[in-house]
């Protein structure tokens, strides 16, 4: 007798900011774009860098402090406007981090997937840019209001993934969404969270440079 109940698989869930890639450029330029826009003033890059991670929404609130939230969908407009023409070929790959995503797809017990806040069209427009789309069996993108303890939450509801899975991400966000979700979890430190953010946080683990995802295991 044959049974049609799905296995949940084990995946390497990855962020895409700050994890995969570098996309500061293109960020910073479409948030100024949008301010500028609407009449705000400008901000700092170093100001726009400690945020790059956080949801786009929690992104505007902390550069222009209480606004409506009329303007604040004006301003997530502009900003998508200017970042998916052109501020997403902005991206830059983190050095060694191809040839260890090759490396894990191929030797690693568990599949490969993407958790990020951004949607999940530009997520997939820049790793396909990057030549690595293939790499992963899914994309979880984000939106305005949806937090990414919600995202792995209904990959797990969906059996999409199992708890076995671990999420990598280089914010805080990454690791409460993961234990959240009762999954481990792996900080790494190339990215836009500094050691004591994330230690604050207790991952599972640490890693210093993109090579040590090689060393993953399941």
């Amino acid at each position: 007798m044959t049974s049609n109940l799905k296995l949940a698989k084990d995946y390497f869930i990855f962020d895409l900011d700050g994890t995969i890639s570098d996309p500061r450029i293109g960020m910073i330029r479409s948030i100024n774009y949008s301010l500028d826009r609407y009449q705000f003033e400008q901000a700092r890059e170093k100001d726009i860098s400690a945020l790059i991670g956080l949801p786009l929404d929690e992104i505007y609130l902390k550069l222009c402090g209480e606004i409506e939230a009329s303007m604040l969908e004006l301003l997530i407009a502009a900003y998508r406007e200017s970042y998916h023409i052109f501020g997403y070929r902005e991206n830059s790959l983190y050095e060694g981090i191809e040839s260890s995503l090759n490396h894990l797809a191929q030797t690693a017990g568990g599949g490969l997937g993407i958790c990020t806040s951004k949607p999940s069209a530009i997520a997939k427009k820049i790793l396909k840019m990057f030549g690595l789309r293939n790499l992963f069996e899914f994309i979880s993108g984000g939106d305005v209001g949806v937090e990414k303890s919600t995202q792995i939450a209904e990959l797990l509801k969906k059996k999409a993934i199992s708890h076995n899975s671990i999420m990598i991400g280089d914010r805080f966000i990454d690791i409460r969404a993961a234990k959240a979700n009762e999954i481990r979890s792996v900080g790494v430190l190339w990215g836009y969270g500094s050691r004591l953010e994330l230690e604050q946080e207790s991952p599972n683990q640490l890693l210093s440079a993109p090579d040590e995802i090689k060393n993953l295991e399941i």
